[in-house]
């Protein structure tokens, strides 16, 4: 068996960075930085802030299953970023950060639910059961 690397807190606090960093960059960005004509600040809420409320009690909690289905919500905020800055010359270095905080974030989920999960004995492959025919 492989040993891992880094430590499962490490990884947690690299995820908490990363969701963290998030959850305060976006707004500041979006409603402050760099705010949108065409966006309200309900609208900024709704689709930017609340989907990175969902996961946040299992992820301080230190549940590895809210840190593995949070990796699906942070693929909005990766696909943000990089269409960003595909199409906003401007906002180049905001969607950057985001970028980061996202992978970021996205790393330290994924490897934390991974490794936390082996500690506790957790898998998703079922166990092998010996047939006697």
């Amino acid at each position: 068996m492989k040993t891992q690397k880094i430590s499962t807190p490490n990884l947690r606090k690299l995820a908490l960075f990363g969701y963290f960093s998030l959850l305060i960059f976006m707004p500041l960005w979006l409603l402050v930085l760099s705010p949108s004509e065409s966006l309200s600040a309900l609208t900024t809420f709704l689709l930017f802030i609340l989907p990175l409320l969902f996961p946040m009690k299992g992820i301080l909690q230190g549940n590895p299953f809210t840190h593995a289905w949070a990796n699906f919500i942070v693929l909005i905020y990766f696909l943000h970023s990089l269409t960003t800055l595909w199409v906003l010359p401007s906002d180049r270095i905001w969607a950057l950060l985001e970028l980061i905080f996202a992978s970021t974030m996205f790393l330290g989920c994924s490897y934390y639910a991974k490794y936390k999960g082996q500690e506790l004995g957790l898998g998703i492959r079922k166990p092998k059961t010996d047939k006697a025919d």
